[in-house]
């Protein structure tokens, strides 16, 4: 006959691998309430079914004066043709598919920063303090009275430098 130990322990290892089976959680519909926490859980607040909203992420349009600028670089590089009508239309969405895939970059709806960039629409980086074509004043030397002839040649010493 089996002991009352080896009894315990089995019946203890038939409730420990059951009880998972049994912890399953309860799923409220919309129709039930809640208890007045306030806040929004899922697609319903205390009872009412709320329309779930769509967050758009990204740029969803260009401003007119925008696609004008890209509308006149995409004539300028003979991808278009016409004038610039400040509209993103299928003509333009093309145009610029076009110059996008002749660089071997992705074909989006959206114009692509590196075509921009190399159709001269990039950021204006003239003011930078890195930009080539400022120029720096030399920083100024110090007053040659603030330096002794002593410490003057004493560095000079130091450096191995003959004066």
């Amino acid at each position: 006959m089996l002991s009352l130990r080896a009894v315990l322990f089995f019946s203890l290892a038939v409730v420990l691998a059951t009880t998972p089976a049994f912890a399953t959680k309860v799923h409220r519909t919309a129709s039930s309430s809640h208890s007045g926490s306030g806040h929004k859980t899922g697609s319903h607040t205390k009872g009412r079914t709320l329309a779930k909203s769509h967050k758009l992420h990204g740029q969803q349009a260009i401003e007119p004066e925008r696609v004008t600028q890209i509308q006149q670089a995409l004539i300028r590089e003979h991808y278009m043709s016409g004038e610039a009508s400040g509209q993103w239309d299928s003509a333009t969405q093309a145009a610029m598919q076009k110059y996008q895939a002749d660089q071997g970059w992705q074909t989006r709806l959206m114009p692509d920063s590196r075509a921009l960039v190399k159709l001269g629409l990039g950021p204006d980086y003239s003011n930078a303090i890195n930009a080539k074509d400022l120029s720096f004043a030399a920083p100024p030397s110090p007053p040659a009275s603030t330096i002794s002839a002593q410490q003057s040649a004493g560095f000079a010493a130091a450096a191995g430098v003959n004066q």
